[in-house]
């Protein structure tokens, strides 16, 4: 059974930088795609960026240039480096698994404000 589990959100001001991890349990996270969501208040989730398993990266127009996903095999941790953030990028962000019995993690609260 896997379990992801988001760690890294918080309160940050405008243009400021976070950085987000979602840990993994489980042996298959190496040969599997990992991807971000967010959901801002009174928004559907919406897919943010994903990572394949060779490391080929893909993003939301919104986001690139500002984010970057990024991975770590030997640690079953994926990332989401957030730069330059604005008020819209307030939301609960998430770690999803698709190839692994679809799994989500609990999701990290970001809020930028000033």
């Amino acid at each position: 059974q896997v379990q992801l589990v988001e760690s890294g959100g918080g309160l940050v001001q405008p243009g400021g930088s976070l950085r987000l991890s979602c840990a993994a349990s489980g042996s298959s996270f190496r040969s599997t795609w990992m991807n971000w969501y967010r959901q801002g208040p009174g928004k559907e989730r919406e897919l943010v960026a994903t990572i394949t398993s060779s490391g080929a990266t893909s993003y939301a127009d919104s986001v690139k240039g500002r984010f970057t996903i990024s991975r770590d095999n030997a640690k079953k941790t994926v990332y989401l480096q957030m730069n330059s953030l604005k008020p819209d990028d307030t939301a609960v962000y998430y770690c999803y698994a698709p190839f692994l019995n679809n799994t989500w993690g609990q999701g990290t609260q970001v809020i930028v404000s000033s």
